[in-house]
């Protein structure tokens, strides 16, 4: 019977460096094969250029890499690139690279499906199969960080946790990725270019701040009245305004970190003042931002993008308060790659 493989980048440096004194050899012959795993983002055992012909093959033996790979790539007209991302179980996830004049951003997935039920996203559509493990995360950072640097000349800047998945529902594995993300060992980013986006899973929340995580935190928002979040995110039930307004505050006191809201605006669902408001009053708590977020329709056409007049008196309210927003136009429309558009329709 065939012996399943160990992936080899389920191991720590120390357990590599262990394994290489139980076979004999030298242990700093497992930092060289650590670095080549992570900072130079071998894809084979062959790759690895400085160890002898017959470690190689000893690796070869004992463990796989379970490597992504770009099965498909598409650009947009505004230069946006989306990945489809074959996992080596066959299953696919899709990640985005996102250009602007200064930064380049990185969109990854933390999930294949999503564990969560938001009615206007096309990815809740997909039932959560599995979580990524940190090397699949990490791996769709180092794809998109070469296209960064081949198609604009550029290193990538920037990493949203905005992607495929509820992230904090897949909370170990998204940190341990951030951990190697950010390690000199790995791609040595800082965490304040970082940003986990959540559904709001105050438990988490809570369990982030108590982590002293450096990284920023966005949460979508998209209604601060209970009944009109709960109707287009049914979850809200469970986790309803209060429960979520709590664990921010516990973030913010804990971290001192400003708070994103991503906020998208429907016509006829949350585009009144009453709505604008509501949203008003809940940024109050805790300094914050608003990120107000044009929509991309999915197929059925329920949900629909408001008129320009709500967007502005939003703004106007909101400013007047003196709150900060900015108004998020959506980049990669066109090849299904804008934000709530990733449901593997490739």
């Amino acid at each position: 019977m065939e012996v399943k493989k160990k992936d080899i980048r389920a191991l720590t440096k120390e357990q590599l460096r262990e394994f290489f004194t139980t076979v004999g050899e030298k242990p700093f012959r497992g930092n060289q094969v650590y670095e080549w795993l992570w900072k130079k983002g071998a894809h084979s055992f062959e790759d690895m250029t400085n160890v002898s012909k017959e470690t190689r093959q000893m690796l070869q033996d004992n463990f796989v890499i379970n490597h992504i790979k770009v099965d498909q790539m598409q650009r947009s007209s505004d230069g946006t690139v989306k990945n489809a991302v074959k996992l080596h179980d066959g299953l696919t996830v899709e990640s985005v690279l996102i250009p602007t004049k200064t930064r380049t951003t990185a969109c990854v997935s933390s999930q294949v499906g999503c564990s969560l039920d938001c009615r206007f996203c096309a990815t809740s559509r997909l039932k959560r199969m599995r979580n990524l493990n940190p090397d699949e995360i990490y791996d769709q950072v180092v794809a998109i960080d070469n296209e960064s640097r081949l198609y604009f000349d550029r290193p990538l800047s920037n990493i949203v946790f905005m992607g495929m998945g509820e992230p904090l529902m897949n909370y170990n594995n998204v940190l341990k990725s951030i951990e190697k993300i950010t390690s000199e060992e790995g791609l040595g980013m800082s965490p304040k270019r970082i940003t986990v986006s959540t559904s709001g899973v105050p438990k988490m929340i809570k369990k982030m701040a108590d982590d002293e995580v450096k990284f920023n935190l966005a949460v979508s928002l998209h209604s601060a009245i209970d009944d009109i979040r709960t109707s287009i995110m049914p979850f809200n039930a469970t986790f309803p305004l209060k429960d979520l307004r709590e664990a921010l505050e516990y973030w913010y006191s804990k971290t001192r970190n400003r708070i994103t809201y991503e906020y998208i605006v429907w016509d006829g669902i949350n585009d009144t003042q009453t709505d604008a408001e509501a949203l008003v009053a809940f940024c109050k708590f805790a300094p914050s931002k608003v990120n107000l977020i044009e929509y991309n329709p999915i197929d059925d056409g329920e949900f629909q993008q408001a008129h320009s007049k709500a967007i502005d008196m939003y703004v106007a309210i909101l400013e007047v308060n003196h709150i900060t927003v900015t108004v998020r136009r959506s980049r990669g429309k066109d090849i299904d790659a804008a934000c709530g558009q990733l449901a593997n329709k490739s």
